[in-house]
């Protein structure tokens, strides 16, 4: 292994040592408290620290960088105190995440760190939002997304590298090619010769480098930021290394052939730079017991901390209270009627009074630009506002959520219109595993609003036409909002678009130009949480949302004979409990009716809570009415069968005559 020490002094030569040598002395340990079963598992970067150190110093340290398992020199490298670190590994309350997350899946916005989730490819994502928010802001700065080669297969590393290319985002994505996706061989996971390759399919810059070469790591890495930084262009750098364990320590190495073992371990990145330093007079044994010392007493002092840390209490208010960011300000109430709008001219107005009100909320979807947006939501946005904050994006809905979450890592406000809520499944691990989760995890805030053209009744077939609102009722720390009127529609979008947690916002298709009502013509919110009361009755009550509102009026102007009491919920996460039991002591007679089917759709979770806390206001069982559990159907005879409007009439004879 050659190594050029061109442009280094031997101080820094030196330092570089010992950054390389931290996590190789800390992996050492850490392997010793496995064997004696003082801790429960550990991810070996042993082979690999020198991807890691060299990528770190290389950056700035307000720069943010996204690691994975196996970068434990990013994190040491970065300063992060060993004691808080090893609590965090122990699960000690007092490590990075409150005892919540395990070994590396944190993050720390002091130390500009993005913690992994489980999934790997959503990383890279979360590196595009970053790197969009130094763009905006015309700093001169970088983001740096880890990948191993595995990951590479995912369909998040194409997306997230697209975006990249395509905006011209100052992102560096740093590939491991260890050779293994756990025990699966890089022969069986893709069949170029080198992954840099890829890079030229998305119109980007790739290079493959000696990961196992500390100097040339941080000589590449170093180039590389600057490259990113003059052409604002993103580049792929595929590092050649190897892991000298497993997966992780409970999987072994037996799938391994034990000659890459002996061939790698004459690699040693540790090893190799040691003897360099010696050969050159720069280190003796001396020196590097020295250093090795002052390593070893930090690391022993760090744990005696770690052990000694109190055993977790768990808290249950504690624990409710950290699944949302708080919110410390809400849009004011509205003091005037305003003016007769549309359902979809309200929506535009809550979203341009926004953009005014928060310069630093960007706009992405698909057509939203120009075109302004598959419904004309956005239609003369970009005239407004400009392209860099209106932004229209490729078809990838899973990087354009992750973009979304970096915008909010660095301050911003983001909404991405999902062009039909239908579509929302290919974004959905970032939703509810990347979005949902980051506050509860290590109290980073997602400031997104993902907009979700919803709903039936236009002949428009089964993927263009679901409600499928209830998946995302089911995960804590979303919110889901649903609105049936025009001045609820602005008034919640308002509120979303200034509350700093992950919001779903669900809007009819079939109200868009169907509907008028009197809009507030000011900035206003309507709060999340808080059901309405359409219109108070004796005889049932009509739990809905949404189109159910508008079916539910409807049936009631042609039944003057029955007193029916009507409650609007309008947000589905968190539920208004408090109105819906006032509901139900209304009349004691309770029909839950959504478009959504019948089977999991949020209607069973009401009657569920009905039926455990206000059983005794009760004077009949609850009646659910809902669509039919069948795909949407595209024929409009179909599809009007389909719908729970369909049933509506035998679902409120059913409960009258009980």
């Amino acid at each position: 292994m050659q190594f050029d020490k061109r442009g280094f002094s031997d101080s820094e030569l030196v330092r570089i040592y010992t950054e390389l040598l931290r996590p190789r002395m800390i992996e050492e340990k850490m392997l010793i408290l496995l064997r004696q079963g003082k801790i429960s598992k550990w991810f070996s970067g042993i082979g690999q620290e020198a991807i890691s150190i060299g990528a770190t110093l290389a950056l700035d340290a307000d720069e943010y960088i996204m690691p994975m398992h196996r970068n434990l020199g990013v994190f040491t490298a970065r300063k992060m105190p060993f004691d808080k670190l090893f609590m965090q590994w122990q699960g000690a309350k007092e490590g990075f995440s409150k005892a919540r997350e395990r070994s590396f899946h944190f993050g720390a916005n002091e130390y500009h760190i993005c913690g992994m989730i489980s999934h790997l490819g959503p990383q890279l994502a979360i590196a595009d939002g970053v790197a969009l928010a130094h763009k905006l802001k015309k700093e001169k700065k970088v983001s740096l997304a880890f990948s191993g080669d595995g990951a590479t297969s995912e369909g998040d590393f194409h997306e997230a590298l697209n975006v990249a290319a395509v905006w011209g985002l100052p992102v560096i994505f740093i590939v491991e090619n260890n050779g293994y996706g756990l025990s699966t061989p890089s022969d069986e996971q893709f069949l170029c010769k080198q992954i840099a390759d890829k890079a030229i399919g998305y119109g980007m810059k790739g290079i493959t480098i000696d990961g196992n070469n500390i100097l040339e790591v941080y000589r590449q890495i170093t180039e590389a930021r600057k490259y990113c930084i003059e052409e604002q262009k993103p580049i792929l750098v595929e590092c050649m290394t190897f892991r000298m364990r497993g997966h992780e320590e409970a999987s072994g190495v037996k799938y391994v052939p034990k000659e890459l073992f002996e061939l790698w371990g004459k690699k040693d990145p540790v090893m190799n730079y040691e003897n360099f330093l010696k050969a050159e007079g720069i280190l003796d044994d001396t020196k590097i017991k020295a250093i090795r010392d002052t390593i070893q007493k930090v690391i022993e002092h760090g744990i005696a901390i770690g052990f000694e840390a109190p055993k977790v209490v768990a808290d249950t208010a504690e624990e409710m209270a950290d699944v949302y960011a708080p919110v410390t300000a809400m849009p004011p109430a509205p003091t005037t009627q305003g003016t007769e709008k549309k359902f979809i001219q309200a929506i535009t107005e809550g979203l341009r009074q926004s953009m005014e009100q928060f310069p630093e909320l960007v706009l992405m979807g698909q057509d939203i630009a120009e075109y302004g947006g598959a419904f004309k939501v956005t239609e003369g946005f970009v005239a407004d506002f400009g392209k860099e904050r209106v932004r229209n994006t490729p078809l990838c809905e899973s990087a354009i959520v992750g973009a979304a979450l970096g915008l909010s890592i660095k301050k911003h406000k983001a909404m991405m219109e999902m062009q039909f809520a239908d579509f929302v499944t290919v974004g959905f691990n970032q939703i509810v595993n990347n979005l949902a989760k980051i506050h509860y995890r290590w109290g980073q805030n997602a400031d997104v609003v993902i907009r979700m053209p919803t709903g039936a009744g236009v002949g428009a077939g089964p993927f263009h036409s679901q409600s499928n609102e209830a998946w995302f009722t089911h995960v804590p720390g979303l919110k889901v909002v649903y609105p049936s009127s025009p001045a609820d529609a602005k008034g919640l979008l308002i509120a979303a678009l200034a509350d700093p947690n992950p919001v779903i916002y669900f809007e009819h298709k079939a109200l868009y130009r169907s509907i008028s009502g009197l809009v507030p013509d000011e900035y206003y919110g309507v709060e999340i949480g808080k059901a309405n009361v359409v219109q108070e009755g004796s005889d049932i009550s009509i739990i809905t949302y949404g189109m159910g509102v508008h079916w539910a009026k409807a049936y009631a102007e042609k039944h003057p004979e029955l007193s029916i009491d009507i409650l609007d919920l309008r947000t589905l996460l968190p539920l208004d409990y408090e109105a819906i039991g006032e509901a139900v002591a209304r009349t004691g007679k309770v029909l839950l009716l959504h478009e959504d089917t019948l089977f999991g759709g949020i209607g069973g979770e009401l009657a569920g809570w009905i039926a455990e806390n206000c059983f005794q206001s009760l004077d009949a069982p609850i009646v659910r009415c809902a669509s039919l559990d069948t795909p949407v159907p595209f024929s409009i005879e179909l599809e009007q069968n389909f719908l729970a409007s369909a049933r509506l009439d035998e679902a409120v004879k059913k409960l009258m005559n009980y």
